[in-house]
């Protein structure tokens, strides 16, 4: 009989009671985490871990990318920015380019930022606790 891991049942429960946004949410948090490891991992000179945190951001990236829905003008301008974004990673990764791996940075931050706010209000107007006016 196997033992099982209670921190990933855990970790697994938490996942499946998540919103999509919140695991959107996830997803920046972790392309961010990912690219600063990179970085890191650049600058001591560890190719190989460089190359394996700028992949997974990169996966992340090409996740969101699949699973945006690109019925609106917003939509598709987001598929454009993570288009760009992937680029950048790629660069960054390819030709050890620090000035693309910042730029992806600071546009994975900003969307993981916009979206914060996005999940703030959604929240206060599911839950009545919005802002008066």
């Amino acid at each position: 009989m196997a033992v099982r891991d209670p921190y990933a049942n855990y970790k697994q429960q938490n996942m499946q009671t998540k919103t999509p946004g919140e695991l959107t949410l996830m997803l920046y948090e972790g392309c961010v985490k990912f690219i600063r490891r990179g970085e890191k991992a650049l600058e001591e000179g560890n190719m190989e871990l460089k190359n394996e945190n700028l992949i997974k951001a990169q996966n992340i990236i090409r996740e969101l990318m699949v699973t945006l829905r690109v019925e609106t003008d917003t939509a598709r301008n987001m598929m454009q920015m993570y288009d760009f974004i992937l680029s950048r990673l790629t660069d960054a990764n390819t030709k050890n380019d620090v000035k693309a791996l910042k730029e992806a940075e600071r546009f994975v931050v900003d969307f993981h930022e916009t979206w914060k706010q996005v999940i703030k209000i959604d929240r206060q107007r599911r839950h009545g606790a919005g802002v008066q006016g």
